[in-house]
């Protein structure tokens, strides 16, 4: 009995470091396929963009003259 209980924890853990092992190849081979054909992004401006794109916006605009206006002293 207990060489049947041997061979049953052996089984399972040979499962569970073969799942461990299908999970990891899946994962390489999917970030391998979805990569950008544009190339990799720089980190810092991904981070810089995230943050900003959380931020609350510090403008209000009323129009296009107030808009180009606000544009040029911030771009200048």
């Amino acid at each position: 009995m207990a060489t049947a209980t041997r061979t049953k924890i052996s089984t399972t853990a040979r499962l569970n470091r073969l799942e461990q092992e299908v999970n990891l190849l899946r994962s390489f081979v999917i970030g391998l396929t979805s990569r950008d054909p544009e190339g990799e992004y720089n980190p810092e401006f991904v981070r810089r963009y995230q943050r900003v794109r959380k931020s609350k916006p510090i403008y209000r605009f009323t129009d296009a003259k107030s808009f180009l206006k606000q544009i040029r002293q911030n771009h200048a």
